[in-house]
């Protein structure tokens, strides 16, 4: 494999884990805290309904796992590519 296939390959996954990421957040924040918000009204956690626990906390819990995902999978999407930091 050349270098410049190399590199549109390790870009196209890198995009593909930005963008996966970018729909869950998505999801978890907008969806679930605010369109689906009614759905999930009948659903109790920590004293209140799951509509509002992800609008005020979820999505920033989601969020902070995404950012772990994201760095755990570079670091190991770095190393098959041999860009890895040593």
């Amino acid at each position: 494999m050349s270098d410049k296939e190399a590199a549109k390959a390790y870009w196209k996954t890198n995009v593909r884990i930005i963008l996966w990421s970018l729909v869950i957040w998505a999801l978890v924040s907008f969806g679930f805290g605010i369109l689906l918000r009614p759905m999930l009204s009948g659903i109790a956690v920590g004293g209140t309904d799951l509509g509002f626990w992800f609008a005020q906390q979820g999505s920033i819990l989601v969020f902070l796992a995404l950012i772990f995902f994201y760095a755990w999978r570079m670091n190991k999407l770095d190393a098959e590519h041999g860009v890895g930091e040593e």
